[in-house]
């Protein structure tokens, strides 16, 4: 019998290849190794070249400079702006200080607003561009209408026609029979309307003055009016004067040498006083 041959077989697997393996701690090395060689090959460079750091920074310098020329010019436009009227970012003082007296011409190319108070201050003085009434008073008056030679029209629509640069309002001679109350709600409509129409225009808002002791008003309701007043100019970017002030004696009451002994009304001196307040009064 044949003896059996014993085969052995080689195995066709192949030898598996060395894995490459990835070290971590390996990559900072190199990462530390790089940079440490920039740092000193840019250390070398610094010392080498005295120049270095300004030309390396040289860019940046321009770009603050220009930086802060566009703030300056900005600045600048905003300045101007202002001093033209485009910005209002100044405030009024009230009531108006002093200042140096103008010329009397200066009345002449004012316009006053007035009721019975001031209706004769063209009279006795240069202010003659008078918009006045007996009937006029603050709580009417953008409702009373006056005959001119504009024709029938409200205070505010024959300001509308004039169109002046200078405005000057003496309203109140119903403070005995007007609630003060009303009396401020009409005349801040008034100032509201003059003043968003005549926006290049000089207002002026005169507080009333004192009155004597035997008038049916009394000046406590003049000074809370006046109070009021100042307020009003305050919030609408107008002026305001005291006229109170100039026509008030020690004890309060106008100064009997202000008023006419017969009538109770403003005499000519009242008139001139108040001329030469408004102005030394001005801005």
């Amino acid at each position: 019998m044949a003896k059996k041959k014993s085969i052995t077989r080689i195995s066709d697997k192949k030898r598996g290849r060395p894995k490459v393996r990835f070290s971590f701690w390996g990559l900072i090395v190199i990462f530390l190794l790089s940079f440490a060689t920039c740092f000193i090959l840019y250390m070398v460079a610094a010392n080498f070249n005295e120049n270095f750091f300004s030309d390396e920074f040289e860019n940046v310098v321009v770009k603050d400079k220009n930086a802060s020329e566009s703030i300056a010019d900005n600045s600048e436009d905003i300045s101007e702006q202002s001093q033209n009227g485009q910005l209002n970012t100044s405030s009024v003082t009230n009531p108006i200080a002093q200042s140096q007296a103008k010329d009397e011409s200066y009345l002449g190319s004012c316009c006053l607003v007035t009721d019975s108070t001031l209706i004769d201050m063209g009279k006795y003085t240069g202010l003659s561009d008078i918009i006045s009434s007996s009937d006029l008073g603050a709580a009417n008056c953008n409702t009373l209408t006056i005959e001119t030679s504009y024709g029938t029209k409200t205070a505010y629509e024959i300001l509308q026609t004039k169109k002046p640069e200078t405005v000057y309002i003496m309203l109140g001679s119903d403070i005995a029979a007007s609630s003060v109350d009303q009396m401020i709600a009409s005349y801040t409509e008034f100032v509201k309307n003059v003043r968003g129409y005549l926006t290049d225009a000089d207002i002026y808002i005169m507080q009333l003055p004192p009155v004597s002791e035997d008038s049916p008003a009394d000046n406590g309701a003049v000074n809370e009016f006046n109070t009021k007043l100042l307020t009003i100019a305050n919030t609408n970017n107008v002026y305001c004067i005291d006229i109170n002030t100039a026509l008030k004696g020690v004890d309060g009451n106008i100064s009997k040498e202000f008023v006419d002994s017969d009538t109770g009304a403003l005499n000519e001196k009242a008139y001139k006083t108040i001329a030469e307040y408004v102005l030394c009064h001005t801005v």
